[in-house]
């Protein structure tokens, strides 16, 4: 506010700049150098109070937050009314409400103490919990877990090296903890990387394998190494997953194997003759 002295004789008028009333003797406000009179500053530039609708006077203290405007008596909470000025406070749908209105009707709880977790304090969430971050610890040591790994178990969180003391399988391979990933075989938990066969050490998990003597192999090894040979073509019968061979006097053929040495009619199902190593058909065999 301003308060000019009266003018005197030969000096400029001094006017309000809206209406161009004289400003001697009352009170003006200056914006952008150019004076105006209290009656026309409030009526152009004058907030309106969200709360009560009426301009901030001049006189009046403005409180403002997000370009909206209030008188300082009208600056309350919207559930209890108390005062917000000077006090913290939270918005929600365009309402200003004090921390404890705010908590009481829009803050998580935390899983742990059950107690509010306030407005811009720190928390952690898990599949729709909510922990002060000084709650969300491991139940087994109770140091917090702030952003590290954990696992949980039976509504409860463990860090990693917990959860590996406490719970985790061993593996049967390597002595260490399962953690994630593991495969059983023969009611015994193994690695899926552990998990591997006998002779060549490829992975076994979700392959096909047998086994001998309780030793695991993949198909290729566990023929090469113990499947009876094709008197036929030489190459293993594994006798897996259905194969059908024929056995004979000590000797084996796959099926598609068993043909007549001389015509090649398959002689599965059929009566057949013998000489030395090979096998033949009656009709072929009836010269012998």
């Amino acid at each position: 506010f301003g308060r000019p002295r009266r003018a005197g004789v030969g000096m400029e008028r001094f006017d309000c700049h809206h209406c161009e009333e004289s400003l001697f003797g009352k009170k003006y406000i200056l914006r952008e150098e150019s004076p105006y009179c209290v009656a026309c500053f409030e009526a152009l530039y004058a907030s309106t109070c969200e709360e009560c609708g009426k301009p901030i006077g001049c006189d009046c203290k403005d409180l403002s937050y997000k370009d909206r405007h209030w008188h300082e008596a009208c600056f309350h909470c919207s559930r209890c009314e108390n005062s917000l000025v000077d006090k913290p406070f939270a918005a929600k749908e365009d309402q200003l409400l004090c921390t404890d209105c705010y908590s009481h009707e829009y803050s998580s709880r935390c899983q742990e103490c059950k107690k509010t977790i306030m407005p811009g304090t720190r928390k952690m969430e898990y599949k729709g919990s909510s922990w002060h971050e000084t709650c969300f610890i491991c139940h087994r040591c109770q140091q917090p877990i702030g952003t590290k790994s954990f696992i949980p178990k039976d509504e409860q969180n463990f860090c990693v090296p917990c959860y590996e003391k406490q719970h985790a399988l061993q593996c049967v391979q390597c002595k260490k903890p399962i953690t994630a990933g593991g495969v059983t075989y023969r009611e015994q938990p193994w690695h899926k990387e552990c998990f591997v066969c006998t002779a060549c050490k490829k992975p076994l998990s979700g392959q096909r394998f047998t086994s001998r003597d309780e030793f695991a192999y993949c198909l290729d090894c566990f023929c090469d190494l113990y499947a009876k040979k094709c008197a036929g073509c030489t190459n293993p019968i594994s006798g897996l997953g259905g194969t059908k061979y024929i056995s004979f006097e000590e000797r084996q053929w796959h099926n598609d194997c068993f043909n007549c040495k001389k015509c090649s009619l398959s002689l599965v199902g059929r009566g057949f003759l013998t000489e030395r190593d090979d096998i033949l058909c009656p009709d072929c065999g009836k010269d012998i």
